[in-house]
């Protein structure tokens, strides 16, 4: 069996001639052959993947500079473009649909001798906690095929972490990419809103969104997250900070932390009572250590949920408005109706019950009559939220908490009560509402022998310090 620990350790061993690219692509397709089960791939580029094997192969050969992500093999969620390739959004509105152009996350790892080998199943249009909501069929976990693997990344997580590729990318929208990591036992980063370009990824809400990571380290997490970040002229909201070396940033200095925690996350009814102890023996650990790890009152912990789920409808209502049957996306083969039937029918047939019922959520609070009520507060309420993280981080280097509520559920256990499967994300949507980057490292592991983990966040585009810190506490356990 190939043995893949590190990119690292794989660029040396190609280096060294232990292996090569093709040797490599080959076992990983294997891999995905021999999990088929797991549903994780909607569309496995093969033959395509082979022959970008071989293209490096022979640059290496050839003593030619070689890319950051040389001989890497990396999956995508189908909600990101690949020019010349179908993305759906695991929706039956856009099945058929091929990319015209790359992602610019895309286009960056391509140029740095990355290899795609496919693209990952997810919840329709990243809208799900549980990778149950595709249009493709459900995503099982690799460690218990009855349980979720999370979602809406879910198969982006599968896909690392049953060895069927080094690293993938999802899309975390509120907790999409870090649910799925604690779920899977792997590292899911989402880096700070504006530091990746959403440039060629399927809009679910646009404020929100954000090109994340699975790695089985945060050292490989690091790496990718260099490559794909930085600035980029098809997207306004990207940010123009340079991008720092991340990788080779990822020391401490033995550095001591002052870290918090939200008290009410911790004493939450929801919060699974061996998760709570395990962090709590956890956090009694990193004090021994020298550091310091102190509880702080965060009074608005039961009002994130509701305002995230106000605005992200409210986003996705708008966004997924030109998915009508004329303009974009499936149309009815229904004859004789008038437009608004057809527009009915065409969305109906399209969307699945999940991108339904958050699109007819979303289009509610942005009516008249219910807009001040509902939305104008939910901004108000985010804007407070905000100024509360500068607060915190003026004082604090991160904040650590769960990153979900309790370990993978069985498969239909949340499915008939949506409310249940929203408040599964209590503990990640804070940091997509204020923009800040976040990562669920593999600390631990629950006696119903699923893995859980810690959420670590940081202040806005502190990724060095969030890297760093992680790898501390990876170390550390």
């Amino acid at each position: 069996m190939f043995p893949f620990s590190s990119i690292q350790a794989y660029q040396n061993s190609l280096s060294s001639g232990i292996v090569t690219c093709v040797d490599t692509v080959t076992h990983y397709l294997q891999q995905i052959g021999n999990n088929q089960q797991l549903n994780a791939f909607i569309e496995v580029f093969a033959d395509e993947a082979l022959e970008a094997a071989s293209l490096l192969d022979e640059k290496r050969k050839q003593g030619k500079p070689l890319g950051k992500l040389h001989g890497v093999v990396v999956a995508i969620k189908d909600v990101i473009c690949y020019n010349g390739h179908k993305v759906s959004a695991a929706s039956k509105m856009i099945e058929n649909f091929t990319s015209i152009y790359h992602a610019t996350a895309v286009e960056k790892l391509l140029a740095e001798d990355a290899i795609i080998i496919g693209r990952n199943n997810c919840d329709e249009f990243a809208m799900g906690s549980s990778s149950e909501n595709s249009a493709f069929g459900v995503v099982k976990n690799a460690l218990d095929e009855s349980r979720v693997p999370g979602g809406s990344s879910g198969g982006s997580a599968v896909a690392v972490q049953a060895g069927m590729c080094m690293v993938s990318l999802g899309s975390d929208t509120g907790g999409s990419v870090r649910q799925p990591a604690d779920f899977c036992g792997i590292v899911g980063l989402k880096p700070s809103y504006g530091r990746v370009s959403r440039y060629g990824l399927i809009a679910y809400a646009s404020s929100f969104d954000q090109i994340g990571i699975f790695a089985n380290t945060i050292e490989d997490a690091a790496l990718t997250l260099e490559v794909i970040a930085g600035v980029d002229d098809y997207d306004s909201t990207v940010s123009q900070k340079e991008v720092p070396s991340y990788a080779a940033l990822l020391d401490s200095d033995n550095k001591k932390y002052k870290l918090a925690y939200f008290k009410e996350a911790l004493e939450n009814e929801a919060l699974d009572a061996e998760i709570k102890q395990q962090i709590l023996s956890f956090i009694a650990l990193l004090k021994a250590q020298g550091h310091t790890v102190e509880p702080i009152n965060f009074e608005w912990l039961d009002y994130v949920v509701p305002t995230y789920y106000i605005l992200t409808t409210a986003e996705a209502s708008s966004n997924l408005s030109r998915f009508d049957g004329v303009r974009f996306g499936h149309q009815t083969a229904q004859k004789n109706i008038d437009l608004t039937e057809l527009y009915k029918a065409s969305r109906s047939e399209g969307f699945g019950k999940e991108v339904q019922r958050r699109i007819m959520l979303g289009t509610f609070v942005l009516s008249s009559g219910y807009y001040d009520a509902y939305f104008t507060k939910a901004q108000q309420v985010r804007q407070l939220l905000y100024q509360r993280s500068k607060e915190i981080f003026a004082d604090y280097d991160a904040i650590i908490s769960p990153t979900v509520p309790a370990t993978a559920w069985k498969f239909g256990e949340k499915s008939d009560n949506p409310t249940a499967m929203y408040l599964a994300d209590i503990y990640t949507v804070f940091a997509n509402l204020v923009g800040i980057p976040a990562v669920s490292l593999p600390l631990f592991k629950h006696s119903n022998s699923m893995p859980f983990g810690l959420q670590v966040m940081c202040s806005h585009f502190e990724e060095v310090h969030l890297h760093q810190l992680s790898k501390v506490l990876m170390h550390l356990k």
